[in-house]
């Protein structure tokens, strides 16, 4: 039955995810038909920004894919899907300049983005175990109830719950920075800002999801140990 509600509470918040998802494609598709007044391109607000933060060893790329931009600390380069790379709009400024947020924050030493930083190794050894273990807890039922199974799981899904925490601030820290710049250089203005804010209000509500899944899953694991322990001394 464990195992089962691991599947239940990924499937609840996997549609959570889809919708708030979706709602991120509509606000994408609505303000990238909205131009800024400044008629600067994705890539050309990406460089004004790193620019005026005196930035000059990060390279603007232009990605593949939608919704697919990000910024790589290792290699210091931002990648921008084609819609925000060429892009005009209120979404291309909005997520360039979100990408930007996240270089500045590299080259300021901003602690939660280091700390991410570290425990990426972590969570991929974290995820490629978890597909390992539930295999062997669905061949092998007995183990379900082990102790030391249990714990392990318990250690493995904190890695997860904890790098989607730091995600948290690391996000919305970068979506801070990027508005107060757009604001400040006149790129996005009145209206424009609101539409750019809200944009990336519902990008940074994925990762909201992210975490609230992966700590309900943490918890759940936990209650499972604890209730276990529980029976095992009143026996």
């Amino acid at each position: 039955m464990m195992l089962y509600g691991v599947i239940i509470i990924s499937m609840v918040f996997g549609f959570i995810g889809k919708l708030v998802s979706g709602k991120l494609q509509k606000k994408f598709d609505q303000y990238s038909r909205i131009p800024t007044s400044s008629g600067l391109s994705g890539k050309e607000v990406a460089d004004r920004m790193l620019s005026y933060y005196n930035i000059h060893d990060v390279q603007v790329l232009q990605g593949q894919g939608r919704l697919t931009d990000h910024y790589n600390p290792r290699s210091k380069v931002i990648n921008l899907s084609p819609d925000v790379y060429s892009g005009r709009s209120i979404s291309a400024a909005a997520v360039a300049a979100h990408e930007c947020g996240h270089a500045v924050q590299h080259a300021e030493a901003y602690a939660m983005l280091q700390l991410r930083s570290a425990v990426v190794p972590l969570v991929q050894v974290s995820s490629s175990m978890q597909k390992y273990l539930f295999m062997a807890g669905f061949m092998m039922v007995g183990m379900i109830g082990n102790a030391n199974f249990l714990l392990i799981c318990i250690a493995l899904f904190a890695v997860t719950a904890f790098f989607s925490l730091v995600t948290l601030p690391v996000e919305f820290d970068a979506s801070k920075r990027a508005l107060a710049w757009l604001n400040n250089a006149n790129i996005t203005q009145g209206v424009e800002y609101d539409g750019a804010k809200d944009a990336l209000k519902w990008a940074a509500m994925t990762y909201v999801v992210g975490a609230t899944a992966a700590v309900a899953q943490l918890l759940y694991f936990l209650v499972i140990f604890l209730n276990s322990k529980d029976g095992g001394q009143r026996a």
